[in-house]
């Protein structure tokens, strides 16, 4: 399998830029409240059309009808129910609607959650991302420490590759380094951003939602190299004129809304 790199000058990230400003596609999530602002200013920066929310029976409704549907694991946290998150799994796999899950915080010793989030697996996701430690713990190996990864990107390629042909799905790990896979063997790195990103709350989760909103209108591998590009170009953009991390975080979306 070979590893290329796909940056935002990339002609398959431009053209799906372009498509998801043209259709501004409806995309539905699950998240925990402290990065629902992020998460929703991004796919709007961008064009999309975000909708955030977990009420009981709007779950099972929304996904069938959205673009694409992102499903991130921390919304436990935030009072929104298992029933709520398999809900909205299953519906958009039945409906054939493209879904990413984020499986913030597997791995770092709650064992109920991490069942919960496993569960979803079944629902057959479009994209799994996360960072490292979060990955190599959903795939059966060893845990992280919340969503700090305590391993590098470059140590769960491997992981990644094997993941993605198990479970039929493109997977995504954050880091310095971003690698993506899919299950047909098609590889790709993305480098750039910058150091204040994790420092910003929020960040890796809105990534999430932005590789659905482009899952809404290119293909999945795509979708995800596509998400990591704009990011990293946004983000080594925004540290440029940045002066601490909270003038990154507002000049982040403003990079991100002049792609």
């Amino acid at each position: 399998m070979g590893m290329g790199t796909t940056t935002i000058e990339s002609a398959e990230v431009k053209a799906a830029v372009a498509s998801l400003r043209e259709k501004a596609p409806f995309v539905y999530g699950l998240t925990n409240y402290v990065a629902a602002n992020l998460s929703a200013n991004v796919l709007l920066a961008l064009g999309a059309g975000p909708a955030i929310g977990s009420a009981p029976g709007w779950t099972g409704a929304f996904p069938a009808g959205a673009g694409a549907v992102w499903i991130n694991g921390a919304a436990l946290m935030s009072s929104v129910t298992p029933e709520a998150l398999d809900e909205a799994a299953a519906t958009a796999h039945r409906a054939g609607t493209p879904w990413v899950l984020d499986p913030v915080a597997i791995g770092a010793g709650a064992a109920e959650y991490d069942a919960i989030l496993g569960a979803l697996l079944k629902h057959k996701p479009s994209i799994i991302r996360g960072n490292a430690s979060e990955i190599a713990a959903l795939a059966g190996g060893a845990g992280g420490s919340g969503v700090d990864s305590t391993l590098d990107s470059s140590e769960v390629i491997d992981i990644i590759k094997g993941l993605a042909t198990r479970l039929d799905a493109v997977v995504a790990v954050s880091g310095e380094v971003d690698y993506l896979c899919d299950s047909a063997g098609r590889a790709t790195a993305v480098r750039g951003g910058d150091a204040r990103m994790p420092q910003v709350t929020g960040t890796g989760c809105s990534l999430g939602a932005l590789s659905a909103a482009f899952c809404a209108v290119v293909d999945p591998f795509t979708a995800a190299a596509a998400a990591h590009a704009a990011f990293a170009a946004a983000g080594e953009r925004a540290g440029r004129r940045a002066s601490g991390t909270g003038s990154f975080a507002v000049a982040f979306v403003d990079e991100l809304s002049d792609l």
